[in-house]
């Protein structure tokens, strides 16, 4: 696990900041929450007012004055810098079929508002049905397949607004 933090304060102001400056802060659990902190002799109450586990972010009080506070390390730099985040929404647009077979059934029309894991259609392949899900909340497009059709891999089924 990395020793070096980056905090951003209201999404403009940068600090590093090493695990042993977090481990040498002054401060006090004075409430849930809350918090008495000295700073070069100078005391301060802070209060953690809402926090996202997930986002590694905080709205945070300090001196009556509310500051927005995210928290990241390397590990979650280079997680973002390959593309996975939490929580991320997949910006599938299009789902083709994945192996050759025939459309059994079509549960979607175009116009249709669904959301993620709804089923799609189902595609008959190697004598197994497979339901086709949906990847996440949209509205359909256009469906380019028809029920009774034979398609190949690779062939467009459903498209997303």
């Amino acid at each position: 696990m990395s020793d070096n933090y980056t905090v951003k304060v209201n999404n403009s102001t940068e600090f590093n900041i090493t695990k042993q400056q977090v481990i040498r802060l002054d401060s006090v659990k004075s409430m849930k929450n809350s918090f008495h902190i000295l700073q070069n002799n100078a005391p301060f109450h802070a209060e953690i007012i809402s926090s996202n586990f997930n986002d590694k972010s905080y709205t945070v009080k300090v001196n009556n004055n509310t500051y927005t506070v995210s928290i990241s390390d390397a590990t979650d730099q280079l997680i973002k810098d390959m593309g996975f985040t939490v929580g991320a929404s997949k910006q599938v647009n299009e789902i083709k079929a994945p192996m050759p077979g025939l459309i059994l059934d079509i549960n979607v029309n175009v116009g249709d508002e669904i959301k993620e894991d709804d089923p799609l259609l189902i595609l008959e392949a190697m004598k197994m049905e497979n339901s086709i899900l949906s990847p996440r909340n949209g509205i359909i497009k256009s469906v380019g397949v028809t029920k009774g059709e034979a398609v190949d891999k690779g062939v467009l089924l459903v498209e997303f607004e």
